[in-house]
């Protein structure tokens, strides 16, 4: 399986040399982080994407996936943390909106770059009002967003994550069977599998055939802290045979936001822990 690494590992880097950095690494692909201080799609970057486009191919690097997951970028000044809004699901009609045309944009950009996929979270379980409310929200955006995605050729995952609206792999198959479209799926990230509880072969048996990319970090005492692969204790080899069961054969996406610092040697760990534990090229 294909080894991508997420750009937000380099949120003092500025997008160039992330990219630059990930394919001396020997990573085969790349994901690209959209918001500050990588892509914050608040203008036209179709000139950019072409550019980017080039660039990727002079380094031999395939996209992973467009990380919309996060548009921290709509504030001024920007929070410290993730606040997952504006959000899919929001009760702010003008948020929505904005949210939808934001995930709208990146749909053509990842068809320029030639990426399969973006993905998106749900936002909090009360930014709709109630959860009921708020899961029809997201279903409603999701709607739109796959008719979009079918003029683009480009899939969209959720990903689901403790203490969001979709938080769990039973939730985000509802979701899916809700919306009804076949571009609509999962971005996997099995840290946030293995601190809702779930076994590795539940959620990838319960999202099966509609995983786009996963989204691989460590994880110890089911605390939420991303750590390199291999430094926790997550069951990397079960989740790796019950994908490979279940006929997925696309990225294994590093996403390492936790490690500004030292961007560059996390990825090597990463790397070197991975291939060692599913194969590949050193």
């Amino acid at each position: 399986m294909p080894l991508a690494y997420s750009t937000n590992a380099y949120t003092r880097h500025g997008l160039a040399e992330a990219i630059e950095s990930i394919a001396a690494l020997g990573f085969d692909g790349v994901e690209i982080l959209c918001d500050q201080p990588h892509w914050f799609l608040d203008r036209d970057l179709g000139e950019e994407a072409r550019h980017l486009r080039a660039r990727l191919d002079r380094l031999g690097l395939a996209v992973s996936n467009l990380n919309c997951n996060t548009a921290n970028g709509f504030f001024d000044p920007r929070p410290p943390e993730n606040v997952f809004e504006p959000s899919l699901a929001s009760a702010n009609p003008d948020w929505r909106r904005w949210r939808l045309d934001y995930s709208r944009r990146a749909l053509d950009l990842a068809r320029i770059l030639g990426a399969g996929n973006i993905s998106v979270t749900s936002g909090r379980p009360d930014t709709g009002g109630t959860p009921q409310q708020s899961q029809d929200l997201l279903v409603d955006s999701l709607c739109r967003l796959c008719e979009s995605a079918q003029r683009y050729g480009v899939r969209v995952g959720v990903e689901y994550e403790p203490g969001l609206l979709v938080e769990r792999a039973d939730e985000l198959a509802e979701v899916i069977t809700r919306v009804g479209s076949p571009l609509l799926g999962a971005n996997l990230d099995l840290g946030h599998s293995w601190l809702d509880g779930e076994s590795p072969e539940h959620a990838v048996s319960r999202l099966a055939g509609r995983i786009w990319n996963t989204h691989v970090e460590d994880i110890q005492g089911r605390k939420h802290y991303h750590l390199i692969p291999g430094e926790g204790e997550l069951p990397f080899q079960r989740y790796f045979d019950a994908l490979t069961a279940s006929g997925y054969s696309g990225f294994h996406t590093v996403e390492l936001y936790t490690y500004p610092h030292m961007a560059q040697e996390a990825g090597r760990r990463s790397l070197t822990y991975l291939r060692d534990l599913i194969g590949g090229p050193r």
